[in-house]
């Protein structure tokens, strides 16, 4: 186990992804939609799919002419978040194959038929993913953000032969209802109580509220760059509502805060990278620092003036560590 800091990197919003080609499989009943952004694409071809169960995904990752060599990183996003926030990380990775879809019940992605939206049924539909996309013969890296993260743990406890690399950013290690902003989070629980309560339009518009989605943004930047801020509120007025009903969202919020990564902690035996923000009041580092400490082999990357927005303010930084601990495989 090691532990270091980071110097900040420059933050600047990304520019438009190169190369992603959409794919659609029917996954634990999900029309699942995700994106693969391949080492050196240019433009990005027509989307295609199957929409049927059964119908093996070729392997992207698996001709090494095509990738180098490295395995494929399959990246798994964060509560009420899409592909396009990993975006950021994923255009500064050019040299690698990644998949990243959207979770089930948000964004692109249908809702599941044959399982709860909580953290065993969407690791269920990564699972399915990874061995369509090859993982039997080949396994990937594994990246999840925030509440990804406990996705991803979850994946690497049932079928740890999928998963040779870990990487965890903003990982869950604080239990939401005992971290530093216990009241909050608290108030946040109430208010998805009152969106699932109240009719589905009203509980949609308040679940969905602009100066409610602005704030929470607010609280989690740390930049002062306003280009950056102008570009987070962007972007999650434009992608944070896209939820497939208020009762799914509260599903899959309570899910969130009722676990951690450390829940897994046991089964997580494989080379493992964390990368935390230093200011992150969602996922402190002293519980970062405790749940490094008790993994056999991982290391621990600070990154100073950020916090849970690691993949939207310092994504330069986050690709930079992610490219040197793959490196080291």
């Amino acid at each position: 186990m090691t532990s270091r800091p980071l110097t900040r990197d420059s933050a600047v919003p990304p520019e438009p992804a190169l190369g992603a080609e959409l794919r659609v499989e029917r996954i634990q009943g999900s029309d699942l939609h995700f994106w693969i952004y391949r080492a050196g694409a240019g433009e990005a071809p027509e989307p295609r799919g199957s929409g049927a169960p059964g119908n093996a995904v070729p392997e992207p990752g698996a001709d090494a002419d095509e990738t180098g060599g490295d395995p494929l990183i399959v990246m798994v996003h964060g509560l009420r978040g899409t592909h396009h926030g990993l975006e950021p990380i994923v255009e500064r990775l050019p040299g690698r194959t990644v998949v990243v879809p959207d979770l089930p019940g948000f964004g692109d992605s249908g809702p599941m038929t044959d399982r709860a939206h909580d953290v065993a049924g969407y690791a269920a539909v990564i699972v399915e993913l990874i061995e369509r996309l090859g993982g039997r013969q080949r396994p990937v890296v594994l990246l999840g953000h925030s509440f990804g993260s406990m996705v991803a743990a979850h994946v690497v406890s049932c079928v740890p032969e999928l998963v040779a690399r870990l990487v965890l950013v903003n990982p869950i290690s604080t239990p939401a209802l005992h971290g530093p902003r216990v009241m909050l989070s608290r108030l946040t629980s109430l208010y998805y109580t009152l969106g699932t309560a109240l009719p589905a339009r009203l509980g949609r518009l308040l679940l969905a509220n602009r100066l409610v989605v602005r704030a929470a943004g607010q609280a989690m930047l740390r930049t002062r760059d306003p280009q950056v801020r102008r570009f987070v509120h962007e972007s999650h007025l434009r992608h944070f509502s896209r939820f497939h009903s208020p009762q799914l969202l509260s599903e899959t919020y309570e899910a969130s805060v009722t676990g951690t990564v450390a829940d897994y902690r046991a089964a997580l035996a494989l080379p493992t990278l964390l990368v935390a923000g230093e200011s992150d009041e969602i996922a402190p580092v002293a519980g970062q620092r405790e749940l490094v400490a008790g993994l056999p082999d991982a290391e621990l990357v600070i990154i100073p003036g950020v916090g849970h927005l690691v993949h939207y303010e310092t994504p330069a930084a986050a690709a930079a560590e992610i490219d040197r601990f793959l490196g080291e495989a």
